[in-house]
């Protein structure tokens, strides 16, 4: 048997639809990991949030998103300068078929800690999320330095 002899074809390449569509979802799932990056754990995927901090006179607003998350499922904690924030989210779907009972969980987890710019009080913080925006209000430590004098020699 003899095989047809290689033809070269220096024209422009074939599109592939197919081949466009792989590379559009590759730059959006880059595009969404660079917005609010993620790692894998053993129960879902854990998505760190961009923070803003916002100084104001005499006090500290931190927001952040957390979309589909309610307020039982988020935990604010404050240890000295470090702010944590930690949420957690879970569905689960059953369905039951010819005798089967097919059962799939996904579970998302919200973590971000920050270091505030200042010294805030635990006292009169506040928070609340609305529309899966997340805003603290932390009142700022009053430092009062105590007056110095120095002695003429």
């Amino acid at each position: 048997m003899k095989w047809p002899a290689k033809r070269s074809f220096s024209g422009p390449a074939r599109w592939d639809p197919f081949e466009e569509i792989k590379r559009t979802q590759e730059r959006l799932n880059q595009l969404f990991e660079d917005f609010m990056p993620m790692e894998e754990w053993g129960g879902g995927k854990v998505f760190t949030p961009a923070v803003d901090i916002k100084d104001e006179e005499d006090k500290l607003v931190v927001t952040t998103d957390l979309p589909g998350i309610n307020k039982e499922d988020v935990e604010i904690s404050l240890k000295e300068d470090m702010l944590e924030i930690s949420a957690k989210s879970g569905k689960e779907k059953e369905t039951e078929e010819e005798g089967y009972i097919r059962r799939e969980r996904a579970y998302t987890r919200f973590y971000r800690a920050v270091r505030l710019p200042t010294s805030v009080k635990e006292e009169g913080g506040t928070a609340k999320i609305e529309n899966g925006v997340l805003t603290i209000t932390l009142p700022k430590m009053k430092l009062e330095e105590p007056v110095k004098k120095i002695q003429i020699e």
